[in-house]
């Protein structure tokens, strides 16, 4: 079985391949952000004139993001506290430094206690579209029956211990028996899935409506509030700030490109996206569906449309598949970093750790699971305990994450580290890379964090 080392020496296990990282790096990002997120994102935000400045953020501030921390993964070959640990004395940094891994290995769990309440929604609602329970009904039906999907906890708790069990299953299973044969499987259906759904849209679809909603360019549309909006879904979309890519980057084998694999993977994440843009908004505008419908347009509104279409039963039960397949493969890489470091530390068997975890992170979405119901009244800042959990962190750990990993590569480390980590770049991309790092990131990535405190 391939897992890390059980101590506090460096990973001795690999990817098989620089495509496995990609594959392995490119599912940590693809998840309910791309396909469920994304699109009402868009949606709520003018259409074009949020996509163009996702793309613009994602090509100037988040591929650099992701090379951050891959990197620091890599050089260090250890868990994510491990490799801080490790890099604080070997560099004679503050120890203040460390905590960077903790804050990103514990908003690693925190976001999975509710993203698998999310995707467990997408794993009962695979059944309910398959076995005909829309077909034919209208708007009202279709938004009761997920009204009664928040209001029966038992029923939540059912299949948010589905989708944790099977995560944990795949992570307890080791690096290559584990992870790397499941993406492997996972990542080709998933972009099988998601052709398959594009190609229906394009056939059945409002072409014209919904292509033009989602890539043109709208001056007017474009508000301060789109423009943050986008650059936060850049940082939330490609999985950095929570050190999952750090713990992935410790299995990359030694002499592959960490440069142009990072922007493969934000190529594969991005296209992920845009690709879900165009199976969904087609559809949406074929119904006269409201785009801006937010987080209800693919649980309410697109069954809404599926209970209309030809063979609308088998194309919603398959595109419920595909959330389930993206979240499984995002939802991996949330357990690995704290599994990762009880292996390294605890002389615990992989299997043992994985399953303290994953316990842990499913207790926790109990509590989620009934801030939608029993616990609806309590609440803090006006929040329940899923939305609370969603907001600090996406708004708050995860950017502050992303921004003080920026700040420890780009000041606190000597520019050696980074020209050493990313030798197969030519001195101008490096002194481009290095410029985005200092300053664009940390000034990027804290506007998103000031403004989303305020």
């Amino acid at each position: 079985m391939g897992s890390a080392s059980t101590n506090s020496s460096a990973v001795t296990t690999h990817w098989g391949s620089r495509l496995t990282f990609i594959l392995a790096a490119t599912g940590s990002a693809v998840g309910l952000g791309n396909i469920w997120k994304f699109p009402y994102m868009a949606g709520a935000n003018g259409g074009g004139a949020f996509v163009m400045m996702y793309l613009a953020f994602i090509a100037i501030i988040g591929a650099p993001m992701l090379m951050n921390e891959v990197m620091v993964g890599r050089a260090m070959r250890r868990s994510p506290i491990g490799s801080m640990l490790k890099m604080t004395e070997q560099y004679d940094i503050a120890k203040f430094w460390r905590a960077i891994a903790w804050m990103g290995t514990i908003a690693a769990l925190v976001i999975m206690s509710f993203y698998s309440v999310v995707a467990g929604w997408a794993l009962d609602y695979i059944f309910k579209t398959g076995s005909g329970l829309f077909s034919g009904r209208d708007a009202e039906f279709v938004g009761s029956v997920f009204s009664q999907e928040l209001a029966a906890p038992v029923n939540m708790m059912f299949w948010h211990f589905i989708f944790t069990a099977l995560t944990v299953g795949i992570v307890a299973a080791g690096v290559i028996d584990g992870l790397e044969k499941a993406l492997r499987f996972l990542m080709p259906l998933l972009f099988l899935l998601l052709l398959l759904m594009v190609g229906y849209s394009l056939a059945t679809g409002d072409v014209a409506a919904g292509l033009g909603f989602l890539f043109t360019f709208k001056p007017e549309d474009l508000s301060w509030g789109a423009v943050l909006s986008a650059l936060g879904q850049a940082v939330f979309t490609l999985s950095v700030g929570c050190v999952s890519m750090m713990v992935y980057g410790s299995y990359m084998a030694p002499g592959q490109k960490l440069g142009s694999t990072a922007v493969s993977v934000a190529l594969l994440d991005t296209s992920v996206a845009l690709l879900a843009g165009i199976a969904i908004f087609p559809i949406v505008f074929a119904h006269g569906i409201e785009p801006g419908a937010g987080p209800g347009l693919v649980f309410v509104s697109l069954p809404i449309a599926f209970a209309d279409m030809p063979g609308g039963q088998f194309v919603g039960a398959l595109f419920f598949i595909l959330i389930a397949v993206a979240a499984v493969s995002s939802s991996i890489s949330l357990l690995e970093p704290a599994v990762a470091r009880m292996t390294e530390v605890l002389n615990m068997s992989r299997a043992k750790a994985t399953l303290i975890v994953g316990s842990c992170t499913w207790l926790l979405g109990v509590g989620c699971v009934l801030s939608f119901n029993a616990w609806s009244d309590y609440t803090i800042a006006g929040k329940g305990l899923f939305d609370l959990l969603d907001y600090i962190t996406a708004n708050v750990l995860m950017p502050l994450g992303c921004m003080l990993i920026a700040l420890l590569v780009g000041w606190a480390l000597p520019r050696s580290f980074a020209r050493g980590q990313l030798s197969e770049l030519s001195q101008r991309h490096f002194a481009l890379w290095y410029f985005i790092t200092r300053y664009l990131v940390p000034f990027g990535v804290g506007v998103i964090f000031l403004f989303n405190l305020v």
